[in-house]
């Protein structure tokens, strides 16, 4: 008994020691932005524990990453990539160490705020559009008006608007022929009088997340989302399609980054280069909804038979040159802030 209890005892230690030594990578990503399956089957493949953490917004991240938090990899939108790059918080891409850049669509890459992507590499994209009701929403006033059709007393309370200070002003620069970066201060007080006038005329309601289900149940006729969040929508009610104005609209990526203060780099390259497996990056497109960087998953989803075939919320355009990413200014991210403050008070 006394042996079986002593083989016991070396088995425990030498399991704990194994625990003790084995990596781990900490990862800090959006909410629902993977299949977790994948973060399994990564840890299989590479004997290591991922420490998954999420955010709700790009700054809620910073805020975080601010506070002292480290972490190895993180996802932020193109904006936040470029703000990180300035502050010296992101390590610059040893290009040896990544297999994939050639499996990604090249228009993706080399965008101003990073350009040549010496610090990030494409994990989602997408576009900001409205989602309308097929039935009740007429496409005729969608093309003749564009933005502005939310500012149409037709649709008086039956309007859903993003709750987000980039993506409301952005519509309205956008709708007054502005750039989704101005800065200008005549532009940006256009922008905030049509946005009150918008408000006041067809009284939308401002959401987050919620605002998908309720537009899968119909709550609405007319929403501003997020193009992924508008193919999931159209594969779960069929009356609803999307629709982006060519007067132009915010193109975004979201990028995987490895952090200057990364305590387990090479194993954040393994991770970089495992979300855009093809295997991998199918099952995160079909589980998440928005649209994938690489060029065979892209093809396969949206062909004939695919998961997104005809649904255009999956297919962003990217030939549009009024379409813009947005640029880091944090000037006018605080002046934005508080105007919207006082649209939503009225």
């Amino acid at each position: 008994m006394k042996k079986i209890l002593l083989a016991l005892t070396v088995l425990l230690l030498l399991v704990s020691g194994c625990a003790k030594n084995q990596r781990t990578l900490k990862v800090f990503n959006w909410g629902a932005y993977i299949d977790e399956s994948v973060i399994a089957d990564f840890e299989k493949k590479y004997d290591v524990k991922v420490v998954y953490d999420n955010y709700d917004s790009n700054e809620s991240m910073y805020t975080k990453i601010q506070s002292g938090e480290s972490y190895d990899i993180l996802v932020p939108s193109d904006h936040m990539v470029e703000r990180l790059i300035a502050e010296g918080k992101l390590q610059k891409l040893d290009k040896s160490k990544i297999t994939v850049l050639t499996t990604i669509e090249p228009s993706l890459l080399n965008r101003p705020f990073d350009v040549g992507n010496a610090y990030s590499v494409p994990y989602f994209w997408g576009s900001v559009g409205i989602v309308y009701n097929n039935e009740k929403v007429s496409l005729s006033d969608l093309e003749t008006e564009g933005w502005k059709i939310l500012d149409n007393p037709k649709y008086k309370g039956r309007i859903f608007i993003y709750d987000s200070v980039r993506d409301v002003f952005m519509i309205a620069y956008k709708a007054l022929g502005f750039s989704a970066n101005s800065n200008k201060p005549e532009e940006i007080d256009a922008a905030f009088k049509l946005l009150q006038e918008i408000n006041a005329t067809t009284q939308p309601v401002y959401v987050s997340e919620d605002g998908i289900d309720n537009m899968v149940s119909a709550q609405k006729d007319i929403a501003v989302m997020f193009s992924g969040d508008a193919a999931y929508i159209k594969t779960q009610n069929p009356k609803m399609d999307f629709f982006a104005p060519a007067e132009g609209t915010n193109i975004w990526i979201d990028s995987m980054v490895i952090p200057a203060e990364s305590k387990n780099a090479d194993l954040a390259y393994d991770w970089i280069n495992y979300m855009l497996e093809p295997e991998v990056a199918m099952k995160n497109t079909l589980f998440v909804g928005y649209t994938s960087p690489v060029i065979s998953v892209f093809d396969a989803v949206t062909a004939k038979g695919g998961a997104y075939y005809g649904i255009a919320a999956y297919t962003p355009r990217l030939d549009n040159p009024l379409d813009e990413v947005y640029r880091y200014d944090e000037q006018l991210k605080i002046q934005l802030a508080e105007l919207w403050i006082k649209v939503k008070a009225q």
